[in-house]
């Protein structure tokens, strides 16, 4: 995969090499209308790409890992948007050095001194945590130095954020913006297909028995056996396979690092397995009453699918209300 072909060396003449914007922008594949400013981020990642010999998509896979972080973060804060192009935050001790004692230092070569990680990526003479090529370029850097081969990057990556679960988005994510070449990767679709019936309603937090006393995480779309079930999201499946509580499911995380649910299936479509990539609309499996049980347990309630969406916290992922979602998208399918 073009994304871990990480082989090229950083060059001497880099200086010499640097291409406006524009011109990157003419020899990039065609990429869906949409909005600006993910043009411009895109833009922006082939620009570091031509300078270093990084795969874009790499980059914008660990800035869409930081920017869904973020986000999460911003909306317990209630904090304003950032204006910069990328959601790249590196802590200000680990910028600076953890020794440094200038807090606002901005100073390339103080903050080599004290082993931080700024760097000056425009050629302004400062370091500034804030300036989206400076960032772009001390995580290059940063990651650069573990090696070029796919598993020195999982390595630079692990040392970075400590954490496989980090990791493994991060390479799903690279893996989708390999495939597709844009950015535009938000598009949502309703999991059932419009020409068949079905009915749902809100039941998140019921009560549920079986297994233990629990409250029901997801949304229950009651369908016909053998119903379509299809992809919400662009993303990846994580999981395929059985569960005592969801029968036959299927586990997918999407670009906004959220985890969707497929569960009490029927059956899989025919050579769906995990690590393939998804897009919206696209068919997974089939409307069962898998469940409660060993693995062939079915028939124990009426046929459904049982709905769930889960957000990654920097923890064990979270389950959040499905419902609102679920309506939107119908509206939007039907439109």
């Amino acid at each position: 995969m073009r994304v871990f072909r990480l082989i090229i060396q950083i060059s001497l003449c880099v200086a010499a090499a640097i291409l406006p914007l524009e011109s990157v922008a003419e020899a990039a594949p065609s990429a869906p209308v949409g909005d600006p400013v993910l043009q411009a981020r895109l833009q922006l990642f082939q620009r570091m790409e031509s300078l270093h010999g990084v795969p874009w998509a790499y980059l914008a896979a660990i800035d869409q890992y930081e920017r869904t972080m973020k986000i999460r973060k911003r909306k317990s804060a209630n904090e304003e948007p950032s204006s910069r192009l990328t959601a790249f935050d590196i802590p200000s001790e680990r910028w600076i050095g953890l020794w440094n004692p200038d807090v606002e230092d901005t100073n390339p070569a103080s903050i080599s001194f004290f082993q931080g990680m700024g760097k000056d990526g425009d050629g302004d003479g400062i370091a500034d945590r804030n300036n989206d090529m400076d960032v772009l370029s001390s995580v290059i850097h940063y990651l650069s130095t573990y090696g070029y081969s796919p598993e020195d990057w999982k390595i630079a990556l692990w040392s970075y954020y400590q954490r496989d679960r980090s990791v493994k988005t991060i390479k799903q994510f690279a893996q989708v913006y390999d495939k597709y070449q844009h950015l535009h990767l938000d598009d949502r679709h309703f999991p059932i297909p419009p020409r068949y019936s079905y009915s749902y309603r809100s039941t998140w937090g019921d009560a549920r028995g079986w297994g233990g006393r629990r409250i029901h995480e997801g949304t229950d779309i009651f369908a016909s056996y053998g119903t379509p079930v299809l992809s919400t999201a662009y993303g990846v499946i994580e999981v395929i396979g059985w569960n005592r509580y969801g029968g036959w499911r299927i586990g997918m995380r999407d670009m906004g690092n959220v985890y969707h649910y497929f569960a009490h299936l029927s059956s899989f479509k025919k050579g769906l397995k995990p690590g393939d990539i998804v897009e919206p609309g696209q068919v997974l499996g089939y409307v069962g009453s898998s469940g409660y049980g060993k693995p062939g347990t079915a028939g124990k309630f009426p046929p459904h699918l049982h709905y769930g969406m889960y957000r990654e916290s920097g923890g064990p992922d979270w389950a959040f209300d499905p419902y609102p979602y679920l309506r939107r998208w119908e509206r939007q399918n039907r439109k």
